[in-house]
This record gives structure tokens, sequence and C-alpha cells, in this order.
């Protein structure tokens, strides 16, 4: 098993796409890349933590390849919006993806730069690519939260 984190605006929405690629073992959503230590998400939803609203992806390899969560993660949010997503606002909605590893790092590179090229010049990739740092896994209800309410996706 292999673990993969992604921030692309609110966790709910994001974890739910996740969820349902074949492959994927479980999915956490928490906070990461910030600088407090045990965020709460009223810490998060502050702006103050530093924290992106994030995805903890455990997959197995040999079922779905990096790559494939990468296209999902570009797929399934706005990547040219600098910490927004929609109509959520601030620095926890931004678009990151945290790497694992070195092999990760030049995937997601890669990846970066290919949906750069898609887009042109007149629209700028926003998403950010970092070294996983300590993942906090966030508070109980928050854990899959679309699909204890028999929602697939958010309601905007």
């Amino acid at each position: 098993m292999e673990l993969a984190l992604f921030a692309a605006g609110c966790f709910w929405g994001v974890e739910a796409a996740f969820q349902a690629i074949p492959g994927v073992i479980s999915t956490e959503v928490g906070y990461t890349g910030g600088s407090k230590a045990n965020p709460t998400y009223l810490d998060v939803c502050s702006g103050t933590s530093g924290h992106a609203e994030a995805v903890s992806v455990t997959y197995d390899p040999k079922n779905v390849s990096y790559e494939q969560l990468l296209a999902v993660f570009w797929g399934i949010h706005d990547p040219t919006q600098y910490n927004r997503q929609g109509p959520d606002i601030g620095s926890q909605y931004r678009s990151a993806i945290f790497y694992c590893n070195a092999e990760q790092r030049a995937r997601a590179e890669k990846s970066r730069n290919d949906i750069q090229k898609q887009l042109g010049k007149d629209r700028r990739v926003t998403t950010e690519i970092l070294p996983a740092t300590t993942f906090y896994r966030a508070e109980d209800y928050h854990q899959q939260y679309l699909e204890k309410r028999g929602l697939s996706q958010c309601r905007r």
C-alpha cells in the first residue's frame, strides 16, 4: 500500500471523489502543511494555522497508479484559483499536492507542467507541490461526511 496527500478545496468532496476509485483502500480527511501542532477545524478555518484541508489516500499501486490519482485530482477542482475553490475562500482551500517521496514529486511536477501546457499562457496553475508534513486527522464528524449523509457531492 502507498500513501498520497492532496488538497483541492473543501475536503468533503475531495474525499468522496477519491473513495470512488477502484484501488483506493481508504481515505481520511485532515489538515497538513501548516505550523500549528494538532490543529482543530476552527484553527484551520481561522486561516492562522497555515494548514490546508487535505485528504490522505491509501491506495494499492497494483490496482491504481499515482498518475491516475493525479488525473482525478486535476479533474475535481480548478487549479488556477489561488487560495479558494468556488465559494470557499482562504488558504485552507488552496490547491496542493504533498509528496511522500522523490518519485511522487517528479510525477506531480510533470503532471502540473502538463496541465499548464493544456491551459496555455492565459491561465496559470497555482497548485503547490510540497513535501508531506504531519497529517492531522480531522474530527470524526468530518470523516466520510458526504457518505454519512447519503450525498455523492457537495451542494452549492
